[in-house]
């Protein structure tokens, strides 16, 4: 077992509320999560990189390093992500906190939250947090293994979001699903 993947699993046992998933983000998925991203998409932000996996597919598709802020909460997660990943400026702190770090609107924000299994009221409130840092048009792309987007049509109409479905991914375990949400 690679140690990437011991990280996440002693991660995993450790706090599985936080982590709620069974495995690592896929390739596969990586690469949905980034589609439309290259090397003039400008800053990107992404919330929840754990491991890195959905930053690989991120730097892989073209954005600079310089380019891209993760925001994570688990302390032995920044330190791999820094370690790993040179140049990318990486936030210990919540999703929440982006407006307070974010100097310029970026086009993209891509979670790999698990905001299915959060409260109402976090949800709405990271949500919230990545469309005060995206330019106008900008998009929030989040990923999650239920059938159902992770905001509900009233949470949406709250918010003035509009979403659109994306890929499956069904390699991914579990299967996931990528929706992609802008300002209505």
């Amino acid at each position: 077992m690679s140690g990437e993947a011991q990280l996440f699993f002693r991660q995993l046992i450790s706090n599985p509320r936080q982590i709620s998933a069974l495995a690592p983000s896929s390739r596969a998925l990586a690469r949905a999560m980034a589609e439309g991203l290259g090397p003039h998409s400008g800053p990107v932000v992404e919330f929840g990189p754990g491991t890195g996996r959905l930053t690989e597919g991120i730097l892989a598709a073209g954005v600079a390093p310089h380019n891209l802020t993760l925001f994570e909460m688990n302390g032995e997660f920044v330190g791999h992500l820094r370690h790993r990943f040179p140049g990318v400026h990486v936030v210990h702190g919540p999703a929440q906190a982006a407006p307070g770090h974010m100097t310029v609107p970026v086009a993209h924000v891509i979670s790999g939250l698990p905001l299915l299994s959060m409260p109402t009221g976090l949800r709405e409130e990271i949500v919230a947090a990545a469309f005060a840092v995206l330019a106008p048009g900008g998009e929030y792309v989040q990923f999650t293994y239920g059938p159902k987007p992770a905001l509900t049509p009233d949470q949406m109409a709250r918010l003035g979001l509009t979403v659109r479905p994306g890929r499956r991914v069904w390699t991914n375990l579990p299967p996931a699903r990528v929706y992609r949400y802008r300002r209505a």
